[in-house]
């Protein structure tokens, strides 16, 4: 007999591949079904974190043309010259909100600084990013261009906006998780509505083929998991995150249309006591496609994208979860605030 799980048409076919399967979700059910429905949809959530620790989501609540001007106007910033970006630049773990040049972070799982230098110096991540954390937070303000133009001001307000918009997603999902988990709904609700989270805009410019081609450890953000509870990550059409599958090969996670890519992070694989995966993840060159913008070029084109990082409030403290463990003995890992946890690894990336 089919489990609930196949039978529920609110999860269909995405990436199969290698033992990995990222499903789509359309999570509409989950928003607007009936309490059998939501329930099958928030296990089948829950079913892709313990497995891939990937999934898309179909029908979230964001229109696609709010995602598109999201887009347009990070496109704009990063057009922007060096010296306006240079002079938002990002500053401390802390604060962990500006500009970010070319070159500076390396994603890794190593929390070595030596052996980051050295990655970094080997094989720079080819990228540029924006970092934007919640507004108010004292003595930690964001660093918006609306001193620079009316362009600017713009850009401030729909970031503004964006950053809520995806606070309310995270307290969602979150809540799916918790249905998945037979707790009640709003189990994570006290952990997740300050939104300690971070907007990310990313640019990966054009690249030649050579630098790949010369050397197979080229990335543009070398392999790496997410720190934080859950990632929204917003794809454009071009391409390149790849995601390691049991098989220990690198899968393609494509773009599919108006969905939105999410993954569970260290932290809530570690709240989980490792129920749920945190699974490595990467960005490389696009697929090459006969008839794509990439035949007979040199470059590799312009890659966007945007990931939105949610995190447990940052005063929280966090302790492996009920029913994930038979007994204590079984607990594998102590209580951790959340936000002495995110600081420490940024301290590592950066």
């Amino acid at each position: 007999m089919a489990s609930d799980r196949e039978k529920n048409s609110a999860v269909s076919a995405g990436v199969q591949q290698d033992d990995l399967t990222i499903p789509v979700i359309d999570f509409s059910s989950f928003l607007s079904g009936d309490s059998k429905t939501k329930q099958q949809t928030a296990s089948a959530i829950l079913h892709a974190f313990r497995t891939s620790g990937f999934l898309y989501l179909a029908n979230a609540g964001i229109s696609p043309i709010t995602v598109q001007n999201v887009f347009a106007h990070s496109a704009r910033f990063f057009d922007r010259p060096e010296q306006q970006k240079e002079a938002l630049c990002w500053d401390t773990p802390e604060s962990n909100r500006g500009y970010v040049r070319f070159g500076r972070e390396k994603v890794t799982q190593s929390a070595d600084p030596e052996e980051i230098l050295r990655l970094r110096t080997a094989n720079p991540d080819f990228k540029e990013t924006m970092e934007i954390g919640r507004e108010g937070v004292e003595g930690l303000p964001n660093k918006w261009p609306d001193c620079f133009d009316e362009e600017g001001r713009e850009f401030t307000r729909v970031m503004q906006a964006f950053h809520d918009t995806c606070k309310d997603l995270h307290m969602q999902v979150m809540r799916a998780i918790a249905l998945g988990m037979h707790y009640e709904e709003t189990f994570f609700d006290d952990y997740t509505n300050v939104g300690d989270n971070t907007l990310r805009l990313l640019h990966y410019p054009p690249v030649l083929k050579s630098v790949f081609e010369n050397n197979p450890d080229a990335v543009r953000a070398g392999p790496h998991s997410d720190y934080g509870s859950i990632t929204l990550l917003f794809q454009d059409d071009i391409g390149g995150l790849e995601v390691k599958s049991p098989q220990n090969t690198w899968v393609r996670a494509v773009p599919i249309k108006d969905t939105i890519v999410v993954n569970a992070g260290d932290l809530l694989a570690r709240w989980s006591n490792d129920t749920i995966k945190s699974t490595n993840h990467r960005v490389v060159q696009p697929p090459s496609a006969s008839g794509s913008s990439t035949e007979g070029s040199d470059l590799y084109p312009t890659r966007y994208s945007v990931a939105y990082f949610c995190n447990p409030n940052f005063d929280k403290t966090i302790e492996v979860l009920p029913g994930t463990y038979a007994d204590v003995s079984e607990k594998k890992y102590e209580p951790i605030n959340s936000g002495d946890y995110l600081t420490m690894r940024l301290a590592a990336t950066y």
